[in-house]
This record gives structure tokens, C-alpha cells and sequence, in this order.
């Protein structure tokens, strides 16, 4: 399964925001271990760099981003990617730039925290809780 991964679902791991963590840790353990494909976009990368850096300092926000990059595939963004999403009817440029960037890699899903903002995406999106209980529905087949 191709995961594509929104911002604010890695700075709730990234900074222990409650009550969010617990099911976003969980998807990024599955990234981690392999059982799930993780991508983020590549405009994610710039985005928690600079939020961690305020929050946590510029040494912390690199070590996390190096530890993002051992884990996460990078969903590309380029020319194509934002002239698609500027066509798109997303209320926020950002997401829609997301989602395009999601479409190229070919991702399975969307997990944010912002489902409201992808309404008109033409694959599923998830909220982490969602998400989890989608991937251990599987699971549950998959060892049955």
C-alpha cells in the first residue's frame, strides 16, 4: 500500500501533539518497517524543516528531516504537479499540490488531518485514526 503522507500527520509524531500521536506514530512504525510505502511531497520536506527548526531548534529539525529521508520515498514536485493542481477545485493550494503530488506516484491514499480540504480527490483519504483501522482491517484478512 502507497501512503501519501500530509504535513501535519508527521509534526503530530514530530512534536507529541495530543491527542494526535498515537495513531500517527503508529502509521509512521509501519513506514518504518516496511509494511506500508511512505511517501511525503517534497514541498513537506521545506515545511517541517522550517516549523521543527522554530519549535525545536535547527539541529533537531535536521536530524529529524535526515531520519524522514531514511524512511520516506519523496513525492516530486514540479512544473506539472503545481499547473495540475492549479486547475484543481481544492480550497487550499497546498493540498491540491499534495494531492497532484500523491496522483504521480502513484499513492493508494491521502492520510491527513484535514480530509475536508480533499473532497474532491479521486483517491481515498484518511484520517490517521481511519487509517488505522483500514490497515489493520487488512491485517486481520491477510492472517485469517
Amino acid at each position: 500500500m502507497k501512503i501519501l503522507f500530509d504535513t501535519n500527520v508527521i509534526l503530530d509524531v514530530l512534536l507529541e501533539r495530543e491527542p494526535f500521536v498515537k495513531p500517527a506514530l503508529y502509521l509512521l512504525a509501519k513506514v518504518e518497517r516496511s509494511e506500508v510505502n511512505g511517501f511525503i511531497c517534497a514541498t513537506t520536506v521545506t515545511t517541517l524543516h522550517y516549523l521543527i527548526s522554530k519549535a525545536l531548534g535547527q539541529k533537531e529539525a535536521l536530524r529529524h528531516i535526515k531520519t524522514l529521508l531514511s524512511i520516506f520515498e519523496i513525492a516530486p514536485v514540479n512544473r506539472a504537479v503545481i499547473e495540475e493542481a492549479l486547475n484543481l477545485n481544492f480550497p487550499d493550494f497546498e493540498d491540491a499540490v499534495l494531492y497532484v503530488s500523491a496522483l504521480t506516484v502513484g499513492a493508494d491514499c491521502t492520510v491527513t488531518r484535514n480530509c475536508s480540504d480533499f473532497k474532491s480527490a479521486k483517491i481515498p483519504v484518511y484520517t490517521p485514526d481511519e487509517l488505522v483501522k483500514v490497515i489493520e482491517s487488512i491485517q486481520s484478512v491477510l492472517t485469517s
